[in-house]
């Protein structure tokens, strides 16, 4: 079993920076695909950028690509995702979460084949 823990987020003003992180423990695959994934009240859930492990290759949704970087320290088992230049639409529950390491690009940001889910951390961005 693999547990997931998100923490970083809170409240930051419109042009402000966060990061997240996710911890990792349990048994844990070392080919996999971690994602980062977000959903806003009343919207569904985005996938937000997600990191193939084995060779950090990394995919990005359209509206974060260039504000966003996932990242990952194998050592601590730990994934991080770096938002700057945040907007008032990047205000969601943030989640982490894993899958295997065989999804095509579309799959890894699509969330449905991802198996283990952390429990969500809060991000507020104020205009």
């Amino acid at each position: 079993q693999v547990q997931l823990v998100e923490s970083g987020g809170g409240s930051v003003q419109a042009g402000g920076s966060l990061r997240l992180s996710c911890a990792a423990s349990g048994y844990t695959s070392s080919s996999k695909y971690m994602g980062w994934f977000r959903q806003a009240p009343g919207k569904e859930r985005e996938g937000v950028a997600a990191i193939f492990t084995v060779l950090g290759s990394t995919y990005y949704a359209d509206s974060v690509k260039g504000r966003f970087t996932i990242s990952q320290d194998n050592a601590k088992n730990t994934v991080y995702l770096q938002m700057n230049r945040l907007k008032p639409e990047d205000t969601a529950i943030y989640y982490c979460a894993e899958g295997p390491g065989w999804m095509t690009r579309s799959q890894a940001l699509g969330g449905l084949l991802y198996n283990y889910w952390g429990q969500g951390t809060q991000v507020t961005v104020s205009s």
